[in-house]
């Protein structure tokens, strides 16, 4: 499909992939879902009110789709990643609330006192708290934590991505009941 500068832009949004019982599997780009689509791999859901064009064809831009073959072991967790720590505490140190793209990961419990790279032991913290805070726990440099950490699921990621134009998303990812 030979694409125009609004096309590309269409086919860059983002598209929910629902495993074939319904489960939500992941997000991916317009263009990724029509080219299954064309594949014969999915069934198209609901679509954004925008089109994508080609020379000879016009396509609803699909929001929502399902694939046809059920896919195993379809695990909601989280790969555990530094990205995904910031993700996780919304680009927020968990000591001091500084809202910041560029925030490091803090060790709860210090390594060197068998503290694991775990989502329970991992924290977004800005340089100064992480200096601070140094080698202690967070007890014994008297910064208490502003929640703590844990382990997310997928489902919460795609909730983030809800906006206006994904409101048909809510009732797949449990934000309100089938309509």
């Amino acid at each position: 499909m030979k694409t125009n500068f609004s096309n590309k832009n269409l086919l860059n949004s983002a598209v929910l992939v629902l495993n074939a019982n319904y489960s939500p599997m992941t997000v991916c780009t317009a263009r990724r879902a029509i080219s299954l689509y064309f594949l014969n791999k999915i069934d198209v859901l609901s679509n954004y009110n925008e089109k994508v064009h080609s020379p000879s064809i016009s396509l609803e831009l699909p929001s929502i789709i399902k694939i046809k073959t059920y896919i195993k072991n379809n695990s909601i967790a989280v790969e555990i990643s530094r990205k995904n720590v910031l993700v996780r505490d919304d680009y927020t140190c968990q000591y001091c609330k500084k809202q910041n793209k560029s925030l490091t990961v803090d060790h709860v419990i210090p390594k060197f006192r068998g503290g694991q790279d775990s989502w329970e032991n991992l924290v977004a913290a800005c340089k100064n708290c992480n200096q601070i805070k140094g080698e202690r726990t967070p007890e014994e440099a008297r910064m208490p934590l502003i929640r703590k950490p844990k382990r997310p699921n997928r489902i919460h990621y795609f909730q983030r991505l809800v906006k206006k134009k994904q409101v048909d998303w809510r009732p797949y990812l449990f934000m309100e009941p089938l309509g």
